[in-house]
């Protein structure tokens, strides 16, 4: 799953442990919650690292 997604699944499961009093059910959404953020940035890292890297090839070709 995305990163996006996981954080919407984990605030569905963060409500539903609130409704429900289920503490266990609350702190699985927050770690989900967080899964999905440090998914979302590590995407970016390496979106930007990419980037990078075809800057560099393209300097090294001469383009």
């Amino acid at each position: 799953m995305g990163g996006t997604t996981d954080q919407a699944k984990g605030r569905v499961k963060q409500a539903a442990g609130d409704l429900t009093d289920d503490k266990d059910l609350k702190e699985e959404g927050k770690v989900d919650e967080t899964s999905g953020k440090v998914k979302d940035a590590l995407s970016d890292v390496k979106d930007k690292a990419e980037g990078v890297v075809d800057g560099v090839t393209d300097k090294l070709k001469g383009n």
